[in-house]
């Protein structure tokens, strides 16, 4: 009985030391040295079924950079940019030079970014809204790596399951999927992910932009 019981604390052990696991610490050596002041924000590319995820993600972006100090060229008028000159499609975005884009538009860095998840799902006894993006930032005159992260963010999170069985748990389920689809959930976890993703104050973020009281003041290289 001993050794069943030593077997399964090994088991505690192992999973508690993966749940533990942190991100490596980044470098920001580059990112200081670049010292970006404004921002160009790429359309996202989208490898999820949601038509709306860029959207949804695009729209949430300009906040957590501007807070953080830094100017961020309109969306708009980026999108309408590149729709002028014949481009539509974010992964052909993605492969125009940086240089080029430096060329056009003058931003310091360009950020691109990626959305691997956005929406909702139904599974048998629980329905969860999640949003999963990863971005990179670039300097946009030597095409250097400054930063690049993942983040995400679920619905489940604040979900909090009250009880009434297992009718009552497959009824919340379905109601669930049905509101978060209808109300576009996703736009408000979207916004938690990309706040998460960029914010100063998350683990790896942005350093602070030069508009920022507190620039230079924080996250030595590590």
């Amino acid at each position: 009985m001993s050794t069943v019981k030593l077997s399964l604390a090994c088991v505690l052990t192992l999973l508690l030391a993966g749940c533990a696991t942190t991100q490596k610490p980044m470098d920001y050596s580059a990112f200081k040295q670049s010292n970006p002041k404004s921002i160009l924000v790429l359309p996202p590319t989208n490898h999820t079924s949601e038509v709306i995820a860029p959207y949804g993600v695009l729209a949430n972006v300009t906040v957590p950079l501007a807070e953080a100090g830094y100017y961020v060229f309109p969306v708009v008028l980026v999108n309408e940019t590149f729709k002028n000159n014949g481009l539509t499609v974010a992964e052909d975005i993605h492969a125009v030079a940086p240089k080029k884009l430096n060329e056009i538009f003058g931003a310091d860095a360009v950020l691109y970014i990626d959305i691997e998840e956005y929406g909702t799902s139904y599974a048998v006894l629980s329905s969860d809204t999640v949003v999963v993006v990863k971005a990179r930032l670039t300097d946009s005159k030597t095409n250097a790596l400054l930063w690049e992260g993942k983040a995400s963010a679920s619905s489940s999170e604040q979900n909090n399951n009250s009880g009434g069985g297992l009718v009552g748990m497959l009824v919340e389920a379905a109601v669930t999927q049905i509101m978060e689809t209808a109300l576009d959930t996703g736009f408000d976890i979207a916004a938690i992910a990309t706040n998460r993703l960029l914010s100063p104050q998350a683990h790896n973020g942005l350093l602070y932009g030069p508009r920022s009281p507190h620039h230079g003041k924080e996250k030595p290289v590590e």
